[in-house]
């Protein structure tokens, strides 16, 4: 999982197309978007996140950073 890669995809792409990016890749298909990560699982990775961000973004109504910041205090949480 890489930061600048999420951050890139969320700024980049509405939630829509992360939808059906995500879902390419799980049919095993090449997405539409360009994702960074070398592989396909660190690609889905950081389409999951992107998602979370923006869904996160949209119904509470907060500013990228926050739930940026919000992402990566949950993954920490539940790593340690």
């Amino acid at each position: 999982m890489k930061i600048p890669s999420i951050k890139k995809i969320a700024e980049s792409y509405s939630l829509d197309e992360l939808k059906r990016a995500e879902l390419a890749l799980l049919e095993e298909q090449t997405p539409a978007i360009e994702i960074e990560g070398s592989d396909e699982g660190e690609q889905l990775t950081h389409i999951i996140a992107a998602l979370e961000i923006k869904e996160q973004m949209e119904r509470d109504g907060i500013p990228f950073p926050k739930a940026l910041r919000n992402y990566t205090h949950r993954v920490r949480n539940s790593i340690s």
